[in-house]
């Protein structure tokens, strides 16, 4: 028996070598040919075409992979992947580098079946409403390193579709947000969001409470530039240490004000929080300060007693003559005898 299994090792061992050969091989084949296209192909069935493609594009029905990388497609136009009109079968669609600037209303439909896109490194500027329509089954949106300003503003709109009902995972990092797109989020039943390396300062009340919602959200935050003033970390700060929703939460880092640069958000203190007690510290310096300067003016007046002493007498007399002036033409005004006399 020994002797029977020792050669049926050997033929396994064999095997198992010539199937790691073959797929050492194909990898090779496939990098070669992609290496052939100068940076630009595209890649479905385990086929590499450096050729020109035209939108809508053709291809296999059957295609479940597809990857087109580094083409100037520019403007995703309604239906781009189904040429034909016919629902396809594709799973999985990467558009990473292609200098997409639109994406028209229903440019994804005939991909129902689609279960993840990736449109990261890309420059969308425009984001239609319908944009993301005809993707019921989608998964997994990427769309890091990609939204423009206008397109940032434009998103939340088009992320509220009720195709988007099933997306899971959502990654917006690298594209400079300074709010969470959260009015969009309605429909979705997210369970990852991505937003790290974004400039989020911090998230206020609003933003917590519809975060909150997502129960079975994880939300990652890292490489943000935090505000950890007093007025603005406090509500941050609970939900980092009473929530787990942020998966990152124990590498975020202030970003301001200078002293606590690089601090760990929940490493700070409760006095760090207390921004009564620092106004009514500032209120006592004031005081200070006042009763300071009410010292030396009455330091002065009193140095300057005599001087002081002699200009009020000074007053004191000229008004006294003026009086006595004004007094006298009263007399005279009103006893017509004196004003004969005067004449």
């Amino acid at each position: 028996m020994e002797m029977n299994r020792k050669p049926l090792r050997v033929l396994s061992h064999t095997l198992k070598q010539h199937h790691f050969s073959v797929g050492l091989m194909c990898l090779f084949v496939l990098s070669a040919e992609a290496n052939k296209c100068h940076d630009t192909y595209m890649h479905y069935d385990g086929l590499v075409s450096c050729e020109e493609i035209m939108l809508p594009l053709e291809v296999p029905r059957s295609t479940q992979k597809l990857t087109l990388y580094r083409y100037n497609i520019s403007v995703l136009t309604e239906r781009a992947f189904s040429a034909n009109g016919t629902d396809m079968d594709l799973r999985a669609l990467s558009l990473q580098d292609n200098n997409i600037q639109v994406i028209e209303s229903c440019a994804f439909c005939g991909l129902p079946r689609l279960v993840s896109l990736d449109l990261s490194h890309n420059r969308l500027r425009v984001v239609s409403p319908g944009a993301f329509y005809g993707l019921e089954q989608l998964r997994n949106l990427n769309l890091s390193n990609t939204l423009m300003t206008s397109g940032a503003g434009q998103l939340p709109v088009a992320l509220s579709t009720d195709s988007l009902c099933n997306l899971q995972r959502l990654d917006l990092s690298g594209n400079c947000l300074k709010v969470i797109p959260l009015s969009g989020f309605g429909n979705l039943n997210l369970t990852t969001l991505m937003l790290t390396d974004n400039s989020i300062g911090t998230l206020d009340k609003q933003n917590l409470t519809k975060l909150i919602e997502f129960t079975e959200i994880r939300i990652y935050l890292s490489k943000n530039p935090f505000d950890c003033k007093c007025d603005k970390v406090k509500e941050f700060y609970d939900w980092l240490k009473n929530s787990s929703q942020c998966a990152d939460s124990n590498s975020l880092k202030c970003a301001q004000p200078e002293k606590k640069k690089n601090t760990l958000v929940k490493d700070l203190e409760k006095r760090d929080m207390e921004c009564q007690n620092l106004d009514a510290r500032s209120y006592v310096l004031l005081g200070i300060v006042l009763a300071l300067i009410g010292v030396v003016f009455l330091m002065v007046l009193y140095l300057n007693r005599r001087g002081i002493k002699k200009w009020l007498n000074n007053i004191r007399e000229a008004c006294r003559d003026q009086m006595e002036v004004y007094h006298y033409r009263y007399e005279q005004d009103s006893d017509p005898r004196l004003a004969n006399v005067a004449v």
